[in-house]
């Protein structure tokens, strides 16, 4: 049997991924990137199921289309060149999973990040969206400016969250140092009412 390894928070929100999502359900990425979550969810998905990602930048719509190509998959995703935080004006049912990866976009300008003013939004967009037992996972990287402002905004509005509707975690390693990446994983409660809303604070 393999040894059990603590691993970067970012592995977290992969493993609440693949616990959550099942095949034939909705799931959002709201950050393309260079579309590694948007295939591995179109995986999980599968052939009934539907992925619907969001990004502002061309160049990351054009990777993540030319990887779910490669793989096959192109059918059963839906990408739209817009901000996240739109993402309730497009999608018009509940969702299973959403997923974000706040910053920049890999490999491009990094003074293109990620906002506050937007991400508060998205997120609070993301928490209607989601089905009961849905969850929503949000990687942070607090070692710029913005993802400083980022984590900080983000803890104050998820611990606002009613427990009767949500159940919150944050995981982070204390010792990584400064900068290191934080995961937070949301999950609706079963409880929660299918079109739960969740305001901006």
């Amino acid at each position: 049997m393999a040894d059990f390894e603590l691993r970067s928070a970012r592995y977290l929100a992969l493993e609440a991924q693949q616990a959550a999502v099942r095949a034939g359900d909705t799931v959002i990425d709201a950050t393309l990137g260079n579309g590694h979550d948007t295939l591995r969810l179109a995986q999980l998905v599968g052939e009934q199921g539907s992925v619907i990602g969001f990004d502002i930048q061309p160049e990351a719509v054009r990777s993540t289309r030319k990887r779910l190509e490669e793989a096959g998959m192109a059918e059963r995703c839906e990408l739209h060149l817009t901000g996240h935080e739109h993402m309730a004006e497009v999608v018009q049912k509940s969702v299973r999973c959403v997923v974000f990866n706040l910053g920049w976009l890999p490999g491009g300008d990094k003074h293109i990040t990620t906002q506050w003013l937007t991400t508060e939004k998205a997120v609070a967009a993301a928490l209607g969206l989601l089905e009961p037992m849905g969850v929503c996972t949000l990687c942070v990287y607090p070692g710029h400016r913005e993802g400083a402002v980022e984590l900080e905004n983000l803890t104050s509005f998820l611990s606002s969250l009613k427990p009767q509707e949500f159940n919150v975690l944050r995981q982070e390693f204390l010792n990584a140092g400064p900068g290191a990446p934080v995961c937070f994983v949301i999950q609706k409660q079963a409880s929660a009412a299918n079109d739960c809303s969740v305001r901006s604070v």
